[in-house]
């Protein structure tokens, strides 16, 4: 009786007051407390405090999607309330609803089985995204499940290489996610001594003064590249996760170019469409004034095999 009368408090608030303002840093995910010493904790039925008419009034980029995919939505962004209510994200993340957010096209994508791809699943987002906070900027200490590093402590990310590293390493992987049966080069357990030692494109071993120097605005030798410049997590038609448009990644690119976008395909070991979005010879040397193929040239030799001067991770030509 006296969960029923809470509920009901609850209910005549919502129609008095504002949904939860999505644009601030809060922790969206229910906790025990919820509803007040716990009153509302563990109802499956979101509804019998919550009117779905009333809900996120002033939040007009999300409140049509829920409206129209009602209380299953709820568990997405807030947890399952201390229920068995399974959490949906792509019931709202998806091609028709929230298409940009993110993009997901591309037969390929992180399903974390290599080889498989198999669509993305709900409990797939959720091993990356497990408590976001749902305010439209991304926090890589907000936004991104937090795992122990190689002392086994869940010390910040400093940067989104720092997430991709505590699972694609050798020795301290993450015990549900396990690299096996890899060679002791591979990149998907070699990249972190590679990009901690060697790589880390262009931070440690270029100065942009060699004969093929040249970068597009907004990228200078030195900076630190994400991973995720180059790799798309959620859906991409090339290989080893790599972008095959440039508003995939290249998060540092000139709106021009980025958001055109230029279409990027990887053929083989060619993977001079990929380079030659950020990459632009400042003085043209052996055909690099050629178009790869996506409208743009800049880089040499395209059309031809990369790996046999560039590979990813090792100090041969500055790194791929």
């Amino acid at each position: 009786m006296a969960r029923l009368f809470f509920c009901t408090l609850l209910l005549l608030l919502s129609a008095c007051d504002n949904s939860p303002n999505l644009t601030g840093d809060t922790d969206l995910l229910l906790d025990s407390q919820h509803g007040g010493g716990g009153a509302a904790w563990g109802l499956a039925n979101c509804s019998a405090c919550h009117s779905l008419s009333m809900i996120h009034r002033n939040e007009n980029n999300i409140r049509h999607i829920v409206r129209l995919k009602g209380q299953d939505s709820c568990t997405g962004c807030h947890g399952s309330n201390g229920t068995e209510a399974p959490r949906q994200c792509l019931i709202c993340h998806n091609k028709n609803d929230l298409p940009e957010q993110p993009m997901q096209s591309g037969t390929h994508q992180h399903d974390f089985v290599s080889g498989a791809d198999q669509p993305l699943q709900d409990r797939q987002c959720l091993a990356c995204h497990l408590a976001s906070d749902m305010n439209g900027r991304f926090d890589i200490n907000r936004d991104l499940s937090r795992y122990p590093d190689a002392n086994g402590l869940p010390s910040p990310y400093g940067n989104t290489a720092d997430f991709c590293l505590r699972c694609h390493n050798r020795d301290h992987q993450q015990a549900d996610f396990p690299i096996i049966n890899r060679a002791f080069d591979d990149p998907l357990i070699a990249i972190e001594d590679t990009y901690i030692r060697v790589d880390k494109h262009g931070e440690i071993d270029s100065n942009g003064n060699g004969s093929y120097a040249g970068l597009r605005n907004n990228y200078v030798y030195g900076s630190y590249v994400e991973c995720t410049d180059c790799h798309a997590m959620h859906g991409t038609e090339n290989i080893k996760l790599l972008i095959d448009r440039s508003d995939k990644g290249a998060s540092k690119l000139e709106p021009l170019i980025r958001k055109k976008p230029y279409q990027i395909s990887v053929k083989g070991d060619d993977y001079s469409q990929l380079c030659v979005i950020c990459h632009a010879m400042n003085n043209p040397q052996n055909q690099a004034d050629v178009d790869t193929g996506n409208g743009l040239s800049g880089v040499h030799l395209s059309a031809t095999s990369c790996i046999e001067c560039h590979s990813h991770g090792e100090a041969v030509q500055a790194g791929l």
